[in-house]
C-alpha cells in the first residue's frame, strides 16, 4: 500500500514592489473567531507603534484550541504561511504579539540580508546589548533544549516586542493584560523596571529602520 506523502500548506504569496504598510494591511485575523476582539486590540496597539516594507499579501492568523503552545509562527523557507494563537492560556494578546514579533523579525530578515534579522543585522545592536542584560526567566530544572530556544535571540526579540508593544499601548485592558503578567510574574515578560531600556532600544530599531509612526523627538505639529 503507498503511504500518502504529508501535503504542508502553502505559504503566503507575494506580488508588486515591497512597499510602506500599516500592519492591519499584513494580517488577516480569524473574524469570526471569539477570540477576533482581543487580537483586533494588540493589532491595533502594534499597528499604532510601527509600519513594515513588504509585498506579502495579507498572512492568516488562525485560533486554535492546542495547550501545548500559546502561539505559533509558521513558515517555509523565506515566506508566512500562518501566525496561529491558542485560546486556552488565557494570554492571547501577549501570545498573538510574540508570533506578530517573529513575523516583523522574520520579514526584516528577509530585506536586510539574514533570515532573523534580530541574530545578525547591526540595526538590532543597541536592542541586543539591552536585551543581554536582562535576568533569566525560565525557573531551575528546565531542560537544556527548551532554555536554549527560550534564550535564543529570535525568542528574546519576540517577547520583547510583544511587552514593547503593550507597554507603549494608551489600550486601557492591553495595560491591564500586561499587569496581570507582571504581577504573576509570568516567564514570558520581564519586570517593568528592568525590561524599560530595553523597550526604549525597541523602539530606537524601528526608528533607525524608518518604521515608526512618529519618529522619536519628532516636534509635535
Amino acid at each position: 500500500m503507498r503511504r500518502r506523502r504529508r501535503r504542508y500548506p502553502a505559504a503566503v504569496s507575494r506580488s508588486g514592489e515591497p512597499r510602506l504598510r500599516s500592519l492591519s494591511e499584513l494580517v488577516r485575523l480569524p473574524r469570526r473567531s471569539p477570540l477576533y476582539p482581543e487580537l483586533a486590540r494588540a493589532l491595533a496597539a502594534a499597528d499604532a507603534l510601527h509600519l513594515l516594507h513588504s509585498d506579502l499579501h495579507p498572512v492568516p492568523v488562525r485560533a486554535t484550541a492546542t495547550t501545548s503552545q500559546s502561539g505559533c509562527y509558521r513558515l517555509r523557507e523565506g515566506d508566512p504561511i500562518d501566525l496561529r494563537v491558542s485560546r486556552r492560556h488565557g494570554r492571547v494578546a501577549v501570545s498573538f504579539l510574540h508570533e506578530l514579533g517573529h513575523l516583523v523579525d522574520h520579514q526584516l530578515g528577509h530585506a536586510l540580508g539574514p533570515a532573523w534579522a534580530s541574530g545578525h543585522d547591526e540595526a538590532f545592536g543597541g536592542w541586543r546589548d539591552a536585551a543581554s542584560r536582562l535576568a533569566p526567566r525560565l525557573p531551575a530544572g528546565v531542560g537544556r533544549s527548551r532554555r536554549r530556544y527560550f534564550h535564543s535571540v529570535k525568542e528574546v526579540w519576540a517577547r520583547s516586542y510583544a511587552q514593547a508593544v503593550l507597554t507603549h499601548s494608551t489600550d486601557l485592558e492591553l495595560q491591564g493584560h500586561l499587569a496581570g503578567l507582571t504581577d504573576a510574574d509570568d516567564v514570558f515578560v520581564w519586570p517593568t523596571a528592568a525590561f524599560a531600556p530595553v523597550a526604549d532600544e525597541l523602539v530606537q530599531v524601528l526608528g533607525g529602520l524608518g518604521l515608526l509612526r512618529v519618529q522619536p523627538g519628532a516636534a509635535a505639529a
